[in-house]
């Protein structure tokens, strides 16, 4: 691990972070002198480190906090390794960790942990996903009172107007978007296409499918990081959340699946359209298990506000064949590549505890056989559905009773999630919306 840094001499100093269960990367600043130490022993911090809420304080009535002294947790690197950190003005390199107690064990209150807990029951079925993501994105202007499109670096104008699938709109960005696909190439993170969106200012960038669950999930995590980073190095602000502008579409991070056997072969591919048996069962467990999921697909406050009917983000749980109105959509094109596309999430969630609640979802449906109802046509927004919670005291209400969640997450995550997000709730209900925007526009 640390030949990179032999290799990169000009490295003063590394970053070692973790994602807490908002996805925030939490850790230390370290010489690249004491790297030796980082990679053989690890580093510590708090366990309640990883359960802050989103303005980074702890949590009033946690139980890992004076109840038990604030006790540490060991932080190992993660086999990710070090990466530059190319937003930053001095060259650095991030290394990822992940926490365990004194005696190796994982910590369950882990959002990665929790993921590789999940893929850990397919691996005991002979099974291994393959995932892909889909992010979405604003650049915006945060200079002023009010949020806005940037100036165009190229023509210097503001148009403010929706630009879906704009190859302008692009390239007025285009300084932005080479030193962003140079970056990823740098950090090993795969990003493929790039399109302009609905929103105002709105982009969207897929990663490639890839066959290790726990990194695609590194690379979404990494990916929100480097977007938001290197927005602030050309002038302007990028962010996930999941609805800044109220007349605009919000921002989702749709995620695809499949499921390959011991042997390399796609379980949901039937060699037609339908798909097969075992792709049934997944996409029952996802509907069973997604109204008490619905805390991880849309973790915040203002990620409500996406959720709304005729907005493309869906309100119902339902699935069917070639539907954008619906929660989860089985594309067309080649059966070899049939797949499920889970389409609740918003731009704002951890993409660990995301990919964990669909991947879970899934395996459960596979576990009992579970068979879904008739897929769905036409318009999901104008049909008798169960309904994905729609506020987010009952979203949190939900995840912490919900059978299906209590099969997928560790008790004490499902514990500290929901104490973190009552805690927020409390106080962001003191907040003005212009206020709540402010604290979700940089870190989520």
């Amino acid at each position: 691990m640390n030949n990179w840094l032999r290799k990169h001499p000009q490295v003063r100093t590394i970053r070692v972070a973790a994602a807490d269960l908002n996805g925030q990367p939490r850790g230390k600043r370290i010489p690249t002198r004491f790297a030796d130490k980082v990679t053989t022993e690890g580093t510590r911090f708090p366990f309640s480190v990883l359960s802050l809420d989103i303005w980074g304080e702890d949590i009033d009535d946690s139980p890992l906090v004076f109840e038990t002294g604030d006790r540490d947790g060991v932080l190992k690197p993660t086999e990710r390794g070090f990466m530059p950190m190319p937003w930053l003005d001095a060259p650095s390199a991030l290394l990822p960790i992940w926490m365990f107690h004194e005696d190796g064990r994982p910590y369950g209150g882990d959002p990665r942990h929790a993921l590789r807990a999940v893929l850990d029951r397919f691996k005991a079925r002979g099974l291994t996903p393959v995932c892909a993501v889909e992010l979405e994105f604003f650049l915006i202007d945060d200079s002023g009172r009010n949020l806005q499109i940037p100036i165009s670096p190229r023509s210097g104008k503001r148009r403010k107007a929706a630009e879906t699938l704009s190859i302008r709109a692009l390239d007025q960005f285009d300084a932005f978007f080479t030193d962003l696909y140079d970056a990823c190439e740098e950090m090993d993170i795969p990003a493929d296409t790039a399109i302009s969106e609905a929103g105002l200012g709105q982009f969207e960038i897929n990663l490639m499918h890839c066959d290790d669950a726990l990194r695609a999930a590194d690379d979404a995590w990494l990916f929100k990081m480097l977007v938001k980073g290197l927005a602030r190095r050309h002038g302007f602000a990028a962010s996930f959340m999941a609805k800044p502008y109220e007349d605009y579409p919000g921002s989702g991070l749709h995620t695809h699946f499949s499921v390959l056997d011991q042997d390399g072969n796609n379980v949901f591919d039937n060699g037609g359209d339908e798909g097969t048996d075992m792709m049934r069962h997944a996409v029952a467990g996802c509907m069973q298990a997604m109204p008490g999921s619905a805390l991880v697909f849309a973790p915040h406050a203002n990620s409500f506000d996406r959720m709304v009917p005729g907005s493309h983000a869906p309100t119902g749980v339902s699935w069917a064949y070639e539907n954008r109105t619906s929660s989860i959509r089985i594309p067309s094109g080649n059966h070899k590549a049939r797949r499920i596309e889970h389409r609740v999430s918003g731009g704002d969630v951890n993409p660990y505890l995301m990919l964990a609640a669909v991947l879970g979802a899934a395996i459960n449906g596979i576990d009992d056989g579970l068979e879904p109802p008739a897929p769905i046509t036409g318009n999901a927004y104008a049909a008798d559905l169960p309904q994905i919670p729609g506020d987010w005291s009952s979203a949190i209400d939900l995840f912490e009773k919900d059978p299906a969640v209590a099969r997928i997450f560790a008790p004490e995550l499902i514990r500290n999630f929901v104490l973190t997000k009552r805690q927020e709730v409390h106080y962001m209900a003191e907040l003005t919306p212009q206020e709540q925007v402010e604290i979700y526009l940089d870190t989520v």
